[in-house]
C-alpha cells in the first residue's frame, strides 16, 4: 500500500510539473508567434480600407490573429478615425485604397469615416476607391476619394433610399398570442409591429422626414465631391438612369471603368514602382496592430462606450447593463486621476429603469467633472435618456435620436398555451391583483388602467429628465417628445443636441472643459486579453453569428424582433420605435 501511494503521488507530482511546464511552453510559443508575425509598416505602403468590414464602437479582438495577419483584430470606429488621421502624417503611408463594395456600417459611422478621409486628403496623399458592385452606402464614403472606379461589367447603386418595417401582428395572431400594449406618445410606434399590419400616419410622417434628411445628406455630399448639382443627382435616381457601369461613368458618378488589375497598375504608377513589383498593401487591422495610435501621455479622460440594448443588471454581449455601466461611470467619477468623462452612446434604448439608473450615476459624475456625450448611429429613447443630463451632447447630422416615449407589453398567451400546446393553468391568489402581470390570462380593465398609469408616470419622468438636462420648459419638451424620431440635423435645431461632431470632437471638448492641454484616454469597458478570449469566454461559439449566417441579415433582424417581444415583456421600455431596414 505504501509503495502504491509513493508511486501515485510521484506520478501526480510529475503530472503537475508537466502541466505547468506545458502551460509556460504554450505561453512562450504564443509570445514567439506574436513577435514573429507582428505586422510592420513597410516604406511606400498603401493603407487598405475595406468598406465591407463592420466597425463596432470598440475593437473586436481576434485572439489568434497574430498567427495569420489576414485575421487581425478589427479596430473600433474611433480607432479607424485615429488611424486615418495618423496615416496622414505617417511617412511610410503613401495613400489609401478603398475597397468599395458593400457597407454594413450605419449612417453616422459612415459619416465619421468619410470625414476622416476628407481630412486625410489635405495631406496631399492619394485616395483611390474601386468596386465591382458599389452600394449606395459604400458610395457615400467612397465618393470622398480622388478617383473612384467601378468594374466595366459592374454596377453602381443609385436609386435613393427606401425603408422597410417588419410587422408581426399576423404572426402573433396565428400563434393566438394577444399583445396587450401600453404606450405614451403618439409617435411611439415601437408597439406598431405587434398591433398593426402597416404603418400608422404618424409613423409615416416621421419616417418620411428622417429618411429624406439622410437622403439629402447623401445628395449634398455627392454633389460637392463629384461637381454635380443635387437636382441632377435626384433626377438620376428618380428616373432609374444608372443601370450599368457605363451609365455611372457617363453621368460622372465614377471617374472611369477599370478592372482590379488596372486599378493596381494605376497605384503602382503613383508609387513609382515597376509593374512587376508588389504593392505594399497594409489592411486597417494590421495597421492598427502595427502603429498604436492611442495617446500615452498627459492627464486621463475616461471614454466609456455604451453600445447595444439597455438592460437591467449586468451587461451581456452587445448590451448596456445598468449595473455594469453604473459601476463604470462611478469608477471614473471616483478616480481622481480622471479629469473628464466622455460617454459614447450607440443605442436604441431598452429598459426604462436601467436607463434611469445609468443617468443617475452620470448626473453624480457631472457634479465633479465635465461629462460630454457623443452619439453614434443611434442614440434614441433610452439611449437619449441616459445622455440628456450631460454638459454637452455631440451628434452627426445623420445620427438617429429623440424617440422620447415609453411603452410596455404584457402578452396574453392563454390561447397559445391551450390551443397550440394543450397546456392550461389554474391556481390560487391572496388578492385580486396578485397575478396582474401573468401571461397566462387576459388582463381585466382595472389591471390595464394600472399599467397604463405606470407608463404615463414613467413618460412624465422621462420628459422631466430631458427638461432638466437640456434646460427646457416641460411644455416645450412635450412638443418634441411623443416618441418622435429625429435626425441629428433636426435634433440640433430643436435643442436635443448641442453640436455636430464625432468622437474626436467630443473628446477635444471634454479636454477643453477640463482645461487639459495634454491628455490620454482610459477606454471602458476593457477589451478581453488573449487568455480571457481563449480560456475565460463563457460561450466558445458565437451563436448569434451562426444564426445570422444561416438565416441571412434581413431574416436575422426579423428574428431579433421576435426575440425582443420576450425581452420587452413585463417592464416599461424606453426603446426605439422600430427596427428599420434602409435600402
Amino acid at each position: 500500500m505504501r509503495s502504491f501511494l509513493k508511486i501515485f503521488f510521484a506520478s501526480l507530482l510529475a503530472l503537475l510539473v508537466f502541466t505547468i511546464l506545458a502551460f509556460f511552453f504554450f505561453v512562450s510559443y504564443l509570445g514567439g508567434l506574436a513577435a514573429k508575425e507582428m505586422p510592420k509598416v513597410a516604406d511606400n505602403s498603401v493603407l487598405v480600407l475595406d468598406l465591407s468590414q463592420h466597425f463596432k464602437e470598440q475593437v473586436q479582438v481576434n485572439p489568434l490573429g497574430f498567427i495569420n495577419p489576414d485575421n487581425s483584430d478589427i479596430p473600433g470606429l474611433y480607432d479607424v478615425v485615429r488611424l486615418l488621421k495618423n496615416a496622414a502624417t505617417d511617412r511610410k503611408i503613401t495613400g489609401i485604397y478603398i475597397k468599395a463594395g458593400n457597407n454594413p456600417n450605419g449612417f453616422a459611422a459612415s459619416e465619421e469615416i468619410r470625414n476622416a478621409l476628407v481630412e486625410f486628403k489635405s495631406s496631399g496623399k492619394f485616395i483611390i476607391a474601386h468596386g465591382d458592385v458599389i452600394s449606395q452606402r459604400a458610395y457615400s464614403i467612397a465618393n470622398a476619394a480622388d478617383k473612384i472606379y467601378v468594374s466595366p461589367q459592374g454596377f453602381v447603386e443609385w436609386f435613393g433610399y427606401s425603408v422597410d418595417y417588419a410587422f408581426l401582428k399576423g404572426t402573433l395572431e396565428k400563434l393566438e398570442i394577444e399583445p396587450q400594449i401600453f404606450y405614451a406618445g403618439k409617435f411611439k410606434s415601437a408597439t406598431e409591429p405587434f398591433r398593426a399590419d402597416k404603418m400608422t400616419p404618424e409613423n409615416q410622417l416621421q419616417t418620411s422626414v428622417w429618411l429624406n434628411d439622410l437622403y439629402s445628406d447623401l445628395l449634398v455630399k455627392t454633389a460637392a465631391a463629384r461637381k454635380i448639382d443635387t437636382g441632377t443627382l435626384h433626377l438620376l435616381a428618380n428616373e432609374g438612369v444608372i443601370r450599368t457601369a457605363k451609365n455611372a461613368a457617363d453621368h460622372l458618378l465614377v471617374d472611369s471603368l477599370k478592372y482590379d488589375d488596372q486599378v493596381k497598375d494605376e497605384i503602382k504608377r503613383r508609387l513609382k514602382i515597376d509593374k512587376y513589383e508588389k504593392i505594399n498593401f497594409i489592411s486597417i487591422g494590421s495597421y492598427y496592430t502595427a502603429s498604436g495610435v492611442s495617446r500615452t501621455k498627459g492627464e486621463k479622460i475616461a471614454l466609456i462606450y455604451a453600445e447595444g440594448d439597455i438592460i437591467d443588471g449586468k451587461s451581456e454581449q452587445g448590451s448596456i447593463g445598468s449595473e455594469t455601466y453604473r459601476n463604470l461611470i462611478r469608477k471614473a467619477r471616483l478616480d481622481k486621476s480622471i479629469k473628464a468623462i466622455v460617454l459614447r452612446v450607440n443605442s436604441g434604448g431598452g429598459s426604462a429603469m436601467a436607463s434611469e439608473n445609468i443617468l443617475r450615476e452620470l448626473l453624480l459624475a457631472k457634479q465633479e467633472k465635465p461629462v460630454v456625450v457623443s452619439f453614434g448611429d443611434v442614440a434614441a429613447s433610452g439611449g437619449y435618456y441616459i445622455s440628456c443630463g450631460a454638459d454637452s451632447i455631440f451628434a452627426l447630422p445623420t445620427t438617429i435620436t429623440g424617440s422620447i416615449g415609453v411603452f410596455g407589453i404584457i402578452p396574453n398567451m392563454q390561447a397559445f398555451f391551450k390551443n397550440k400546446l394543450g397546456v392550461t393553468f389554474d391556481g390560487v391568489k391572496t388578492g385580486p391583483y396578485a397575478d396582474a402581470m401573468t401571461i397566462t390570462k387576459p388582463m381585466n380593465e382595472n389591471e390595464k388602467r394600472m399599467i397604463q398609469a405606470e407608463i404615463e408616470m414613467i413618460y412624465s419622468q422621462f420628459k422631466q429628465r430631458v427638461a432638466e438636462g437640456r434646460k427646457m420648459d416641460t411644455a416645450n419638451v412635450e412638443t418634441i417628445a411623443q416618441g418622435r424620431v429625429w435626425t441629428g440635423i433636426k435634433a440640433k435645431e430643436i435643442g436635443l443636441v448641442d453640436r455636430f461632431g464625432g468622437i474626436e470632437e467630443a473628446v477635444r471638448c471634454a479636454a477643453g472643459m477640463a482645461k487639459l492641454t495634454d491628455y490620454r484616454l482610459a477606454e471602458y469597458p476593457a477589451t478581453e486579453n488573449i487568455f480571457e478570449k481563449l480560456f475565460g469566454k463563457k460561450e466558445p461559439v458565437s451563436y448569434a453569428d451562426k444564426i445570422r449566417e444561416e438565416m441571412g441579415e434581413d431574416n436575422y433582424k426579423i428574428y431579433l424582433e421576435l426575440k425582443r417581444v420576450k425581452e420587452m415583456t413585463n417592464s416599461a421600455q424606453a426603446r426605439m420605435p422600430f427596427t428599420f431596414f434602409v435600402h
